[in-house]
């Protein structure tokens, strides 16, 4: 799994790095955490409603679907960490 995480990542970043790279500086941190939001949040509800409520599994799906859970973490760490790598280098399309 954890080649799966590291193969998924990469590309990941490389989109958020192109997507934050035109804005500026201050913009990047609060993009990449609307981002991570729309990235996971919709993503979670689904789950909690199909595993959660239609299979009957309730909460606990989180622990239960643990492979699925997993990557409602991932994009608000990665996100974030893009943005302030960027900020980092100064980097700024104009």
């Amino acid at each position: 799994m954890i080649w799966f995480v590291v193969l998924l990542v990469i590309p990941i970043a490389a989109v958020v790095y192109v997507v934050l790279k035109p804005r500026r500086p201050a913009q990047r941190i609060p993009v990449s955490l609307w981002m991570a939001f729309y990235f996971t949040v919709p993503l979670a509800v689904y789950d909690w409603l199909y595993c959660g409520v239609y299979l009957g599994s309730g909460f606990q799906f989180i622990i239960q679907y643990w492979y699925l859970s997993v990557y409602y973490v991932i994009p608000w760490i990665l996100l974030p960490f893009v943005a302030l790598a960027l900020n980092r280098t100064g980097k700024y399309a104009s």
